[in-house]
């Protein structure tokens, strides 16, 4: 019998690693029909074996012109004819449609993808001239958007929630109204009547998005956002107590279940399926283990409404956001309860007797599957179905952390995409990060400081999974390149390092608070937290109820008289910028220093367009003093 060399024996294994190799490669035809992935994964971090793409760079052209916006918010009925629009060829960025100013980004919301590949995007903001979808096509199957399509108008303001395709259909909502439009195979566009399904009536108010899950039995749920930070007597303000029973649970503050192919339904046509949450974004229907499964945004403001018995650091972690699986008649216990994930319990809530620790009842509520700290702002979740991702995958949930804005003086945390894993309807272990990169940096001491903040969950035909975001409008497209057998601890392991960032640890009570690290809450950061929930992000207010700040007589005329509103309140009607208001605003002299008040208004008549002069300490101390001899 011959004797092999040593160098014959090392040749022989070499050809056979080649075409295992080979023949690896080749039984994996699903891999070589994707496109080809971004070199850098579209500033993505992912686990190993998954690569991502860009779809589309922005929807826009900048940072949002908050006036042009606010002024078409105030309209319902856009007077231009519709007409649609061809994007930009080379899916970079979207050309200015219709009119949009240079320097205006509308953002995305939810998305949905066709069989065909086709993606529909409700923006975050309508364009100037009132449009509020987007439609993507890849025409040369490479993966990226060539022709981009404006279309759809309806009554439409700031941050509409839904887009989804169910049964032929593409189902969408403004804050008031849900509609569909029938697609057609091959169509980019429908062409179709825009139907009204679902209209809730006026006035507008917090927490109204209109997030949509379907049972696939006919029924169609629409989540029902509650007016209210927590049922306060007078909302926001320091130390009012709660409303019981809460008024607004009526008709507010849980999802209603209505037939999907009915038109015109208002909520008196529906059936109340659930209460006891504040406002829901995403929640989806999942045929698995046919149930409802909803997320959960906690309340605001522990801190600063109760400071006697929440710490910055306490307030910063609670409440809970939380994945609910919802029943039939299901309560989340808000107002009066809720859910702090670090001692695993729902806790009765301040203004209904509660001290941080009291319980109360709260044994008696159903428990989240899964509670996420504070102010994470979960906005959607899909239960993943396709193949394409290695198995354990389809056990489980994908949601999107599209980031929290009330975490100051720590900083702000999320912006990523999580994976829960699930059996049987059930979370069986700690969520996981499966996305991340999208804010950019670690160190986010506002919101806006996220370069992109990931919203909207949608898979594709071939098992691929899109990810759009509310800054820009940038939408990834994220595959499985790997080898499916072989996944499992090793990468996860590198993931779950990233649990201990700064975006997404939970921070140090002393080492991770900014104001000690030498970087003081400044103005902005004070508007951000005092100002923000009512005067809005742009200074614009909300056109109904909360006044503008900017273009004011009252932020820009008398200092004297400004500073008496913060220190005091105002109550009664007034009149700005020749429209009326009548809703409270809560003074602001026990809570804020007079620095603190400087500051502020320095920046408001510096900010949103004002070009008035500053506001110092001593005219604050000043106007307090005479307040108090008064």
């Amino acid at each position: 019998m011959k004797k092999h060399t040593l160098r014959e024996i090392l040749y022989t294994r070499f050809i056979f690693i080649i075409l295992n190799a080979f023949i690896l490669v080749s039984c994996r035809p699903e891999v070589d029909k994707l496109p080809a992935s971004d070199q850098d994964n579209g500033g993505l971090i992912l686990p190993g074996g998954f690569e991502a793409l860009v779809v589309i760079d922005s929807l826009g052209g900048g940072d949002i012109v908050a006036l042009q916006i606010s002024q078409l918010a105030k309209s319902n009925t856009p007077q231009t004819p519709a007409v649609e629009v061809q994007g930009a060829l080379n899916s970079k960025q979207l050309s200015r449609p219709n009119n949009q100013l240079k320097g205006n980004y509308v953002g995305a919301r939810h998305i949905a993808v066709n069989k065909n590949g086709d993606v529909y995007v409700k923006l975050r903001s309508p364009t100037i001239d009132g449009y509020g979808n987007a439609a993507l096509r890849d025409l040369n199957v490479d993966g990226k958007a060539d022709s981009v399509r404006i279309w759809g108008k309806y009554e439409n303001r700031n941050r509409g929630t839904a887009m989804q395709i169910h049964n032929g259909y593409l189902y969408f909502s403004s804050e008031l109204i849900v509609f569909r439009n029938k697609l057609k195979d091959g169509q980019l566009v429908p062409d179709s009547k825009m139907d009204t399904m679902v209209i809730d009536t006026l006035p507008y108010h917090e927490h109204m998005a209109k997030a949509l899950a379907f049972d696939g039995k006919g029924s169609m749920f629409v989540s029902w956002g509650m007016g209210t930070n927590s049922c306060q007597l007078e909302n926001r303000k320091p130390g009012s107590p709660g409303m019981n029973p809460c008024p607004y649970l009526v008709d507010h503050g849980g999802i209603w279940k209505f037939d999907e192919n009915k038109l015109q339904q208002k909520q008196s046509d529906g059936t109340r399926y659930a209460t006891g949450m504040r406002s829901i974004v995403g929640m989806t229907w999942n045929k698995k283990t046919d149930a409802l499964y909803a997320l959960h945004h906690g309340r605001d403001d522990l801190r600063l409404l109760w400071p006697e018995y929440y710490s910055p650091w306490k307030s910063a972690m609670l409440p809970s956001d939380e994945l609910f699986k919802v029943t039939e008649g299901f309560d989340g216990g808000f107002p009066y309860y809720y859910y702090d994930q670090m001692v695993e319990k729902k806790i009765l809530s301040p203004e209904y007797g509660g001290d941080g620790i009291k319980e109360g009842d709260g044994a008696k509520l159903p428990k989240p599957l899964l509670g996420f700290p504070g102010h994470f702002a979960p906005n959607d979740i899909l239960f993943y179905k396709g193949n394409q991702f290695p198995a354990r995958y389809k056990e489980g949930a994908f949601i999107s952390l599209h980031g929290s804005t009330n975490r100051i003086p720590y900083p702000q945390v999320g912006n990523v995409v999580v994976f829960v894993p699930m059996k049987n309807g059930l979370v069986t272990g700690p969520w996981e990060v499966f996305a991340d990169g999208f804010a950019g940096k670690d160190t986010l001491a506002v919101a806006n400081d996220a370069t992109y903040r990931p919203m909207g969950l949608a898979e594709g035909p071939d098992g691929s999974l899109y990810v759009g975001e509310t800054q820009k409008g940038k939408i990834w497209r994220i595959m499985y390149k790997g080898d499916k057998k072989s996944f499992g601890n090793k990468e996860l392991a590198e993931m779950e390092k990233r649990k201990a960032m700064l975006h997404l640890k939970t921070p140090d009570e002393m080492a991770d608070n900014l104001d000690r690290k030498g970087k003081p809450v400044h103005a902005e950061l004070l508007y951000n937290i005092y100002c923000r929930n009512c005067h809005q992000s742009d200074g614009n207010g909300d056109g109904s109820r909360f006044p503008p700040l900017a273009g004011s007589e009252w932020v820009n005329s008398d200092k004297t008289v400004l500073i008496n509103v913060v220190l005091n309140g105002l109550t009664g009607a007034i009149q700005v910028k020749g429209q009326n208001y009548n809703d409270t605003m809560p003074a602001h002299a026990s809570f804020l220093t007079d620095l603190e008040i400087s500051e502020i208004l320095t920046y408001v008549r510096r900010s949103f367009g004002n070009k008035s002069g500053p506001v110092s300490e001593k005219e604050v101390a000043e106007v307090r003093k005479l307040m108090s001899r008064n």
